[in-house]
């Protein structure tokens, strides 16, 4: 009975050390944060003083909030139709069956994603600096271009992230979307050729539909990765988001609500109303692309 016990304990015991770190580090800060959101608590050493949804409905009337969440839906809107389509074209041409060194482009278009996004950022501002940068001095200023502001100009900020973003994801959601075509059975499309499809036929109702699982994949954690994005523009423009908030992100107004202000109720709210942005823009995109749908 005792040796019994001790088998039957035995498993339980060795992935005890994940459950316990995932409750320490996870899920108490999850609870607690839904817990405070609904107080009022200024400061670390504050006694929180309970508001109901006060904070939640603050943010409906908070210009900063509503900044933040514009530009991150800006930069998502950008991944989803400028980074992805991109990473899908590259995939497109690192498959095609007449490339040479194909794994060295994988690696070099790979490398990016292992660069650290500080170390990132910190290359960029470089590369958009006004005077000496990379952008206005060699592709801008040859066409008869005046050098622009990308740090500076508010409305030249957004893009110039967006553009940080085209270089560092490109080439990993590339290699997504090359183990998803390379998976596709080339019978499939050689039949319909003989049959008299075109290559955008073949593209539009053959490589599409089948490519469909690794899409949804790849449009999530877009998603997800551009909301919660913030060591980068952090570095790019400040925490403050540059000049008029322009670079503003929501985790970015999330770090400075909580831990500069101390605001810490309203940024536990903050933190929720991200989780749930995320959720539901995550759940309509796989709505959209059939994830749900009845056969």
């Amino acid at each position: 009975m005792k040796y019994n016990w001790r088998r039957r304990l035995a498993p339980y015991l060795f992935i005890s050390p994940f459950f316990v770190g995932y409750a320490i580090f996870f899920a108490y800060p999850m609870v607690w944060a839904l817990y405070l959101s609904f107080f009022k608590k200024s400061g670390v050493g504050s006694i929180p003083r309970f508001i109901g949804v006060k904070n939640y409905l603050n943010l409906l009337s908070d210009e900063l909030f509503l900044k933040a969440l514009g530009n991150t839906t800006y930069y998502a809107a950008g991944s989803i139709f400028l980074i992805v389509p991109a990473a899908l074209g590259l995939a497109l041409i690192l498959v095609a069956p007449r490339l040479r060194w194909r794994e060295l482009f994988r690696l070099l278009f790979f490398s990016p994603n292992i660069t650290a996004g500080v170390v990132v950022a910190i290359i960029f501002r470089l590369v958009f600096e006004e005077d000496y940068g990379l952008i206005n001095n060699y592709l801008l200023a040859p066409l008869g271009i005046d050098h622009v502001r990308w740090l500076r100009e508010p409305l030249a900020i957004m893009p110039a992230i967006i553009l940080m973003g085209l270089w560092h994801y490109t080439g990993v959601n590339a290699l997504y979307f090359m183990a998803g075509l390379q998976n596709i059975p080339s019978e499939v499309k050689e039949a319909a050729t003989i049959d008299g499809a075109t290559r955008w036929q073949v593209f539009r109702y053959i490589t599409l539909p089948l490519l469909r699982p690794v899409l949804i994949f790849v449009l999530t954690f877009a998603i997800i990765g551009s909301y919660n994005l913030f060591g980068e523009p952090s570095v790019l423009v400040g925490p403050e988001g540059g000049p008029r908030n322009a670079g503003l992100f929501m985790t970015m107004y999330l770090y400075l609500t909580g831990f500069r202000f101390l605001e810490l109720g309203y940024a536990s709210a903050l933190g929720y109303a991200l989780a749930l942005i995320i959720f539901v823009l995550a759940l309509l995109q796989m709505r959209i692309l059939g994830v749900f749908r009845e056969d």
